[in-house]
């Protein structure tokens, strides 16, 4: 199937963007703007979803021309069950931050929404791209606008936590780049993912590729110990940042695991896979406890992040349906529920100016809409069922209890520490008596947070409800992945 709907994906946003730039110091022109050109992106990403073909493993949606012919280097796209749903979730999330932003930022405007349009279409590329160099462009391209979001917009050290996301980041990726250039010769000058996911390649060349792919993938996931540049980022980015930090932007690495690591190298990946999973337990359990004791609301969110995310790395791991399923639907989900809890956090902070939890108390007596919409996040970040937060939970703790009981049920631990420390965290900030004057003063969300906050909200339930629409698109292409990993390419 071709059409140039993936084209369209990446570079309606991008485009736009300029667009964005050319209002200049115009605040209202630039702000509509963003949202029309948002709302376009997604837009022409829904054909992708009601258009795919859930029979079918391969590739859909396929765009291949010559980009520099010189090197082999093609501009090849395609999608599959593994990767449209990213490219919707990415789009959708982009609208949020659109309409979040609208009356908080006040400086710079034009450039604000230009970067998050830029950053949409270049991660629309990234899970799209089935040249390697056209990823490994894409996926160096993605730093740039949010080293600079952080950079301009963000807190008091966001100088700091930009380099440190910046170089943390880009260190990991020139190893990659290093088993992007063998891969190529020892495929005799391609860089054809499909093709490469074909070769025979020997067991010490695949771990060191693996460890390669590990090197840049693990820093973006972030696995432990890999994690420290998170938390500061988060910390320091505005709302928006955070947003699509979360959202998106960790699923990347994750990402990487399934379409590099585990089909180029699967003797490798089952080789490693007992370290792997090692390192997911110690982010579920060890960073779990982390976010127990944190002060501040979107350092706690940050760990909570490396933990859930754990979930998937281990999810990918245990080499079985279940596992890998539940793992995607984790960062799907995870993608709704964190871009909603740092929203709640972006609320609160747009009129206090602190992230503190001893800084908050009583909310609920003066902002009981937002409580609502809050309780609904916290209770999806902690696992409730018909949540999105539990379906995916459920599912890899599954999956991990059929590869060996012992992993599974440390797994499972994550459920009560995820509710332990959000819930936690929930009570201090909303129940209780009114805190002090500044809590006192507090007005309820505007119409405008109520937009963002219901839709993420619906996303939640539907998810948490039904996840069949969900699990159906991706059920070939996981099949396919998992038979393909099975066979040795010794």
């Amino acid at each position: 199937m071709s059409s140039h709907l993936l084209s369209y994906a990446i570079w309606v946003p991008i485009l736009g963007a300029f667009v964005v730039f050319a209002a200049g110091n115009s605040r209202n022109l630039a702000r509509w703007a963003a949202l029309l050109t948002a709302i376009a992106g997604f837009a022409v990403t829904i054909p992708l979803y009601v258009g795919f073909d859930v029979t079918q493993a391969g590739m859909q949606f396929v765009e291949q021309r010559p980009w520099m012919p010189r090197f082999n280097i093609e501009y090849f796209l395609g999608v599959d069950g593994i990767s449209v749903l990213f490219i919707l979730l990415n789009s959708f999330i982009t609208i949020l931050v659109v309409i979040a932003g609208w009356e908080v930022i006040k400086d710079k405007v034009a450039q604000y929404m230009g970067a998050f349009l830029i950053m949409s279409g270049v991660m629309n590329g990234i899970f799209c791209a089935l040249d390697a160099m056209l990823f490994y462009v894409f996926f160096e391209a993605s730093l740039i606008p949010m080293y600079i979001i952080i950079g301009i917009w963000g807190g008091p050290n966001r100088v700091y936590a930009a380099f440190k996301f910046f170089l943390y980041t880009l260190l990991g990726s020139l190893l990659m780049l290093i088993a992007l250039i063998y891969l190529f010769l020892a495929s005799g000058g391609s860089f054809n993912l499909l093709d490469w996911h074909q070769l025979k390649i020997g067991m010490t060349p695949q771990l060191l590729l693996f460890l390669a792919f590990l090197a840049a993938f693990a820093v973006k996931v972030p696995m432990w110990p890999v994690h420290t540049w998170l938390p500061d980022a988060h910390v320091e980015a505005p709302t928006g940042g955070s947003v699509v930090l979360a959202a998106i932007m960790l699923k990347l690495g994750a990402y990487g695991f399934l379409r590099f690591s585990l089909p180029i190298t699967p003797d490798a990946s089952h080789y490693f896979a007992p370290l792997i999973i090692a390192l997911s337990l110690i982010a579920v359990i060890y960073i779990g406890f982390v976010a127990l004791v944190q002060a501040d609301m979107k350092k706690l969110i940050a760990y909570s992040s490396i933990s859930h995310m754990g979930f998937v790395t281990l999810g990918f791991f245990i080499f079985n349906q279940l596992g890998v399923e539940g793992a995607l639907v984790q960062m799907i989900s995870h993608g709704f529920v964190s871009a909603a809890m740092f929203l709640c956090v972006g609320v609160m902070y747009d009129r206090m100016h602190s992230r503190l939890i001893a800084d908050y108390g009583g909310v609920v007596h003066r902002m009981p809409k937002f409580a609502g919409f809050f309780m609904l996040f916290a209770m999806a970040n902690a696992g409730l069922p018909a949540t999105s937060g539990f379906v995916g939970e459920f599912m890899v703790a599954l999956g991990a209890i059929k590869y060996h009981f012992w992993i599974g049920f440390a797994a499972a631990t994550t459920l009560v520490l995820g509710a332990a420390y959000t819930l936690w965290m929930y009570k201090r900030v909303i129940f209780g008596p009114v805190g002090n004057a500044h809590v006192a003063e507090l007005s309820d969300i505007n119409a405008r947070e109520i937009l963002f906050l219901a839709a993420l909200a619906i996303c939640v339930l539907a998810m948490g409800v039904y996840p069949f629409p969900f699990t159906e698109v991706m059920h070939a292409s996981v099949d396919n992945l998992l038979k393909h990993v099975a066979v040795s390419k010794l």
